[in-house]
């Protein structure tokens, strides 16, 4: 919206997120043209039909089920929305001519060690596919992203929520590691790749924010410990 696009698409198939992100457009930038759309990439046809009526120039495709313990619980679930779910957005995109598909992944595609890893994985697997076989016009491209600090879901909102409230806080594995990024980083290396995506034709590339070292989860769950002691 800030960079002038003509007209703005927001679809999601969770109602209270779709409604805050439309209302936050809307006061932020009155002059953008704006949908949103109340829709399930799992229904292929539904996705079929909105592709075909808005012709979107650029789909940036971050829909997807993130949580690593809920996906662990439901593998189904974890299939049906990060891989055929991408499958039915980026076959869509190549069959009503979308210029660009950008898949929005995750770190955790790499060497996949659960359930959501490997569904993401899957997906990027699927993108590529479709940019190898070259039929039409759309480029696609995938952009994998460390943990976006702020965003819903993100591990630094519940450590502090947890906090807050007095504890505990619950680590998973106390060995992990994870890359960290802002908002406006993950904002940018979108845009960025939707960029080379468009330099490179249609071969497939996957882009990743050099994020410097990795972070231990328990260090920054004790320093976040730290900073909100009284003092």
């Amino acid at each position: 919206a800030a960079l002038g696009c003509s007209e703005l698409v927001m679809l999601d198939f969770a109602e209270t997120p779709l409604f805050n992100i439309d209302r936050q457009i809307s006061e932020r930038f009155t002059s953008v043209k704006r949908r949103v759309l109340l829709r399930d990439i799992r229904d292929g046809e539904a996705i079929r039909e909105v592709i075909e009526a808005t012709r979107p120039q650029v789909i940036f495709h971050a829909a997807a089920l993130k949580h690593v313990s809920l996906m662990e619980d439901h593998p189904r679930q974890a299939v049906e929305t990060n891989v055929l779910g991408t499958a039915n957005v980026a076959r869509a995109a190549r069959e009503f001519g979308v210029a660009q598909m950008v898949l929005i992944s995750t770190d955790k595609a790499v060497g996949p060690v659960n359930v959501m890893g490997a569904a993401k994985r899957l997906a990027e697997a699927i993108v590529h596919a479709m940019a190898e076989e070259a039929e039409g016009p759309t480029r696609f491209g995938v952009v994998r992203f460390g943990n976006v600090l702020g965003s819903n879901g993100s591990v630094v909102p519940i450590f502090r929520s947890q906090i807050e409230a007095g504890g505990p806080v619950t680590i998973t594995r106390p060995a992990m590691e994870r890359y960290f990024m802002t908002v406006p980083e993950a904002v940018q290396l979108v845009l960025h790749a939707t960029l080379e995506a468009a330099k490179n034709g249609g071969d497939p590339a996957v882009y990743v924010l050099d994020m410097g070292e990795p972070v231990k989860i328990m260090d920054m769950a004790q320093r976040l410990i730290e900073l909100c002691a009284p003092a």
